[in-house]
């Protein structure tokens, strides 16, 4: 039934033009104006493709962005699923099973993400070199799952190394501050409570969402080269925690884009 699904969506989204990607992205809350970079060929509408999850957050417009940046043809998933949303973990990946059966060759992920490392300030961005699942489930546990590539994927290095130092080098070249460190990937959507912040804390991590996780092992399940960048768009100190605003959250993670736009146009040219 899921290689059925999947096939339909593909063949679909082929007759429409959906030709020869060779990258895909996906953006994160407020993370939107890099489409105004794209030379955009089509777009669809996520409720016009058959069998595709529909975006329910108002900040992720919920549409497929196929065209030309970088001197690539690269396929853009303007909003994402999330489990808050109400989505198992098969629909929650299910774009970026999409996008690698259309052919891409390597996957760009953003997002909006709260710094747990407090030497990190709100606005700037962070490279994830690893991550920690806190969303109880595994985007793999699923009947018949070998059929898409092995059960037991190693993630000793979920994210491509060479792309790691790619934008390294890139950011370095462009002056601008790029972090590394540990993503947590909670359910949500509510945010955390300081006990749950001084816990991620002693867990050594760097940086907290609801996002990307999952991505990224699927990513990994069928041998997807990939990378993350958050945009840190709030400062989650235990000690002198402020009561959220998500409008704020959305202003820096727009104020923050420009940067990350630089770096997946530099690293989409290589």
């Amino acid at each position: 039934m899921k290689k059925q699904q999947l096939q339909e969506t593909t063949e679909f989204l082929q007759s429409k033009g959906f030709l020869k990607p060779q990258v895909g992205i996906v953006l994160g809350t407020g993370l939107g104006k890099i489409v105004a970079e794209i030379d955009i060929e089509i777009e669809i509408l996520y409720r016009d493709i058959p069998n595709f999850p529909q975006a329910t957050v108002e900040f992720h417009s919920g549409k497929l962005i196929y065209g030309n940046l970088s001197g690539k043809k690269v396929i853009v998933m303007v909003g994402r699923f999330h489990v808050y949303e109400g989505y198992d973990l098969w629909s929650v990946t299910y774009g970026i099973r999409v996008m690698n059966a259309l052919g891409i060759h390597k996957l760009l992920i953003s997002n909006a993400a709260g710094a747990i490392n407090l030497s990190y300030k709100k606005g700037e961005l962070m490279l994830i070199n690893d991550h920690i699942n806190l969303q109880g489930n595994s985007p793999l546990a699923f009947k018949g799952v070998a059929t898409f590539g092995d059960m037991f994927v190693d993630m000793l290095a979920p994210y491509s190394p060479e792309m790691n130092a790619q934008l390294t080098t890139i950011a370095t070249k462009n002056n601008i501050t790029l972090h590394q460190g540990v993503y947590a990937s909670v359910i949500g959507p509510h945010l955390e409570t300081r006990a749950e912040y001084r816990m991620l804390q002693i867990l050594e991590v760097d940086a907290v969402g609801m996002s990307t996780v999952p991505e990224v092992i699927v990513a990994n399940h069928l041998n997807l080269p990939c990378i993350a960048i958050s945009v840190l768009t709030d400062e989650c100190n235990p000690k002198n925690l402020q009561p959220i605003d998500i409008a704020e959250i959305i202003a820096i993670a727009e104020k923050a884009e420009p940067k990350m736009i630089v770096l997946f146009k530099e690293l989409i040219k290589l």
